[in-house]
C-alpha cells in the first residue's frame, strides 16, 4: 500500500507515449482547412488537424486514441485493410477547435464539402489524463463516431447501415430502444435499456451514438458507478458482463472478428515500435495487469493478440500465462 500510494502521483501526472510527430498543415490554402496551424497524419488514413492554441499534449492524444481504435493490437498497421481504405478514399478527419462556435469553426463548417467528417473536438473536451472517461476525455466517443460513420457503415452496410431497417445493427437498435421510433418520443418504453432522448438526434444519428454505446460498454471504460449513473438515463448497460446478457445480438456484431471492431479500451499510449512481447495493455510495464489481460483473452475468446502469444505458435492459452509471469518473475523462459 505504501508503494502504491508514493507511485500514484506519478501515475497519474506521468505523460503518454505517443510516437506521431506534429506537422504543419500541409493545407493552407484550402478555404476550410486555412485557420488549423498543427496536423497529424494517422497510419496514412486518417487526418487530426487543430488550431494554433490546443496543447501539443492534447494534439498527440487525440491521434494516438485514433491509432489505438484503428490499430487495436498496436503492431503499427490498421487492423481491418478495408477500413483503412475507406478512411483514406473519405478523407477521414478529425478538427479539434478552440470553442465551441469560434470563428475556425465557422469557416470550416462553411467551407468544407467532404464525406470524412462525422464529429468535432473542443479543447475543454481533451484530456490525455482520462481517455475516454465519460465526462472529463469525449475523444474515444467522437474518433468513434468518425471511424464508424465514415467507415464501418460504408464497407459492412449489411451489418452497420444506420437507417430503418436497413441492418442488424438497426434491427438491434430497435429492440433496445423498446420500438421503432423515427422521431424521438416523449417517453421510451419500461423494457428499453437506450432511451437517448436529443430531440435534435435522428434515427441515424441515434443509430451512431448506439455503435459507440455498445462498443465502449464491451472494452468496460464506462464500468464505474460515478459513469453508470452519470450515463443511465441514456445507456442502462455500463458493464461488459450487463452488455453481453442484455444486447446479445450487438454483442455478437461487436466481437465478431469479421469486422474487425476494436475491442481493448485506448489508453492514450501509442509507439508500437517500443512495444515488447507480453505487454499486452502497451504501458510499457509487464506486470500482473499483462496477465489478467491474457487470461481474460483465453476466457473470453477475444481476438489475436501478437502479444499475447508469447511463444508465437499462433495461439493464445495457459502456457502463455507461464511464459509472461515468468518474465515478471525473472526466470529465464527457453
Amino acid at each position: 500500500m505504501l508503494i502504491f500510494l508514493l507511485l500514484f502521483p506519478l501515475l497519474l501526472f506521468s505523460q503518454n507515449e505517443v510516437c506521431f510527430e506534429i506537422e504543419q498543415n500541409p493545407n493552407p490554402n484550402n478555404s476550410a482547412l486555412s485557420c488549423f496551424s498543427k496536423y497529424i497524419r494517422v497510419l496514412d488514413c486518417f487526418d487530426v488537424y487543430a488550431q494554433s492554441t490546443i496543447s501539443d499534449e492534447k494534439v498527440l492524444h487525440v491521434a494516438a486514441v485514433v491509432a489505438e481504435l484503428l490499430d487495436n493490437n498496436e503492431d503499427g498497421e490498421v487492423d481491418d485493410i478495408a477500413l483503412k481504405n475507406r478512411l483514406n478514399s473519405s478523407g477521414a478527419l478529425m478538427p479539434i477547435f478552440t470553442s465551441d462556435g469560434n470563428a475556425c469553426m465557422n469557416q470550416f463548417e462553411n467551407n468544407y464539402n467532404g464525406n470524412g467528417v462525422s464529429a468535432a473536438l473542443w479543447r475543454n473536451e481533451i484530456d490525455p489524463s482520462q481517455p475516454g472517461h465519460w465526462g472529463d476525455d469525449a475523444t474515444v466517443e467522437e474518433t468513434l463516431h468518425t471511424i464508424n460513420h465514415v467507415g464501418h457503415v460504408s464497407i459492412y452496410p449489411n451489418i452497420f447501415n444506420i437507417f430503418p431497417n436497413s441492418s442488424q445493427m438497426s434491427d438491434a437498435m430497435d429492440i433496445a430502444r423498446g420500438g421503432q421510433f423515427i422521431n424521438t418520443p416523449n417517453n421510451y418504453p419500461e423494457e428499453a435499456w437506450y432511451h437517448y432522448d436529443d430531440w435534435t438526434c435522428d434515427y441515424e444519428c441515434m443509430a451512431i451514438e448506439y455503435l459507440y454505446w455498445c462498443i465502449v460498454s464491451h472494452m468496460g471504460i464506462l464500468n464505474d458507478t460515478q459513469t453508470c449513473n452519470g450515463i443511465y438515463n441514456e445507456w442502462e448497460l455500463c458493464s461488459p458482463e450487463l452488455f453481453q446478457s442484455v444486447d446479445v445480438s450487438m454483442f455478437d456484431i461487436i466481437t465478431n472478428p469479421v469486422y474487425k471492431l476494436p475491442q481493448l479500451a485506448p489508453d492514450g499510449n501509442y509507439c508500437p515500435s517500443l512495444i515488447e512481447s507480453g505487454d499486452i495493455n502497451s504501458d510499457g510495464n509487464i506486470n500482473i495487469q499483462d496477465v489478467i489481460l491474457v487470461i481474460n483473452i483465453i476466457l473470453n475468446n477475444q481476438n489475436y493478440n501478437d502479444f499475447a502469444d508469447l511463444n508465437s505458435d499462433g495461439n493464445i492459452n495457459i502456457l502463455d500465462v507461464v511464459l509472461i509471469s515468468n518474465i515478471i518473475l525473472g526466470i529465464e523462459n527457453n
